[in-house]
């Protein structure tokens, strides 16, 4: 269209918009699309940088652990850090399994840094809770198991992951032995499961934990319960790593 064609279009259109206003009736204004473009391409990118962090997440992006571990009795020692932290679960127990999710990364950080001693203390108290019952000692048992097998850091995670339900006959020996033999797991480690070697040493590690007032709430102990330096910390304070290493 030409430049004296468009200015004929507009004057005709003023002229148009006069009469409607003399007649009172008012114009709709032209939108403004540009505000619509933004917030959409704004939009997108959202979307774009969600789905890229969750397709990071999926693909294994927890921080692979340096660290190695040794067991004495039913309490594996991980690190040599000055900060020494107590840690004790069980793998029946959802809240150990949120703890896991959500402080895995954090410790096994600072484990792989030298900057914290984990003592994970490997108990049963929840073995009424599977059917039939005893899946939190075998589970403690494989766990222990995976010490000398020399995968404990990766297994201890992969019970967790792979956390039944309660109420549910919890994994099978043969699939705790098959982790052990995804992660590669040395010696005899089937073995170590199916004959249950370290469930005498979870019973008593279990009796200990539950009886020492020092770790109970109110006259009862639960897990997860985490103490640094011997003194239990309140878990709902989520600083509670950071401000220990400092």
């Amino acid at each position: 269209m030409s430049g004296a064609s468009r200015s004929e279009k507009r004057r005709k259109q003023e002229a148009a918009e006069q009469r409607l206003a003399a007649a009172g009736i008012q114009v709709p204004q032209k939108r403004n699309r540009t505000p619509t473009i933004v917030v959409t391409v704004v939009l997108v990118l959202a979307v774009v940088i969600g789905a890229a962090v969750l397709l990071a997440r999926g693909l294994g992006g927890s921080v692979e652990p340096t660290w190695t571990a040794s067991a004495e009795g039913a309490v594996v020692t991980a690190g040599t850090g000055p900060v020494v932290i107590d840690v004790y679960e069980d793998y029946l127990c959802p809240s150990c399994e949120r703890f896991e999710e959500r402080y895995g990364d954090e410790i096994t950080t600072a484990l792989n840094e030298g900057r914290i001693t984990v003592r994970f203390h490997t108990i049963a108290i929840l073995d009424t809770l599977s059917n039939p019952e005893g899946y939190s000692t075998r589970a403690a048992n494989a766990a222990l198991c995976a010490v000398p097998a020399g995968i404990f850091p990766k297994y201890h995670k992969k019970l967790f992951d792979e956390q039944p339900a309660e109420g549910s006959a919890g994994l099978s020996d043969e699939e705790l032995i098959a982790f052990g033999t995804e992660l590669g797991a040395q010696g005899d480690f089937a073995a170590c499961v199916q004959g249950g070697t370290n469930t005498d040493a979870v019973a008593a590690e279990t009796d200990k934990a539950t009886s020492d007032p020092a770790l109970q709430t109110n006259g009862r102990f639960g897990t997860p319960t985490v103490a640094i330096d011997g003194k239990k910390i309140d878990l709902n304070d989520t600083s509670w790593l950071q401000n220990a290493i400092g």
